[in-house]
């Protein structure tokens, strides 16, 4: 087993309350490491940097297999474990059932400034922060504070520091394009993009995205919304259970890696750049709110 591998086996084995498997006998073949969890269903796939391969069809195709078994298969590389390990743990101790709840009723939802969100973003969603119109965030006020199990998990563990000193805290965030007008069967729709969504690292708010959501169309009265899923980690069940329509998964994308492990978009890689990594694709979603 890969070192990496075997690091994540470890935090699995440290926080998770089941006996993984490994390389387990009934999975399609693949030249990296499994490690399946029975009680969750879920398998992580621990993509090491060697050896490399040269499509990325092999990763799509591979979660269409697990799904068909009802499993989730999350493919986890190498370079996001050690570039962005602290999230990547935040991401599995919630599949794992380890994050504190906060129910969203007991949150504020408001309009947050560019600096808030792209501070929040970085420190919590694994993609990069992106260019976005519409900006909002969820405050949990500090008469509240008390349902925050604060020994729940690792992050937890940190956040009785901050409460002293704060009268709030963010609790998840979500951002929006601007409209943009598209003609389908010849009406014109007011469509918008839900480019980015996290909980704070160690929780989940349950409700909370759907809080920020009906927020955003009370606000903004959109004709439709369109998003996107990372399917290395979610299928988009979520989004369904919200009345999201999934429409099409995305070809996968290739990136190069610079010496310190960073991605680079294929189109922009130097000629130095020797290792390439792909992603999964993304399931393309679309919340339809004007009626034809």
């Amino acid at each position: 087993m890969k070192r990496f591998a075997e690091e994540i086996a470890t935090f699995v084995q440290q926080y998770c309350n089941t006996t993984p498997l490994y390389n387990f006998d009934a999975f399609p073949q693949s030249p990296f490491t499994y490690i399946y969890l029975p009680d969750k269903q879920v398998v992580i796939h621990c993509i090491s940097l060697e050896p490399q391969l040269q499509d990325g069809a092999f990763f799509q195709q591979l979660s269409q297999s697990f799904a068909q078994q009802g499993l989730r298969l999350i493919h986890l590389w190498e370079d996001v474990w050690y570039t962005q390990q602290v999230i990547v743990q935040s991401r599995l101790l919630s599949f794992f059932g380890q994050s504190a709840t906060i129910p969203a009723r007991l949150t504020q939802s408001r309009r947050i400034d560019k600096p808030t969100l792209d501070t929040f973003l970085l420190e919590n969603h694994l993609q990069i922060p992106a260019g976005a119109k519409f900006k909002y965030g969820l405050y949990l006020p500090k008469r509240y504070f008390r349902v925050i199990e604060s020994d729940k998990n690792i992050f937890t563990q940190k956040t009785s520091e901050l409460l002293a000193d704060n009268d709030e805290m963010l609790m998840a965030v979500a951002s929006f394009s601007t409209a943009r007008k598209f003609v389908r069967e010849g009406i014109t729709y007011r469509s918008f993009e839900l480019i980015r969504f996290a909980n704070l690292k160690g929780f989940t708010v349950v409700g909370g995205f759907d809080k920020l959501l009906k927020t955003f169309i009370r606000e903004q009265n959109p004709d439709d919304i369109m998003t996107y899923a990372d399917a290395d980690w979610s299928d988009g069940a979520s989004y369904e259970k919200l009345g999201f329509e999934r429409m099409e998964l995305t070809p996968p994308q290739s990136f190069g890696l610079d010496e310190n492990l960073q991605r680079v978009w294929s189109r922009n890689e130097p000629e130095t750049i020797e290792k390439k990594v792909w992603n999964t694709g993304s399931w393309k979603y679309l919340l339809k709110l004007k009626q034809a």
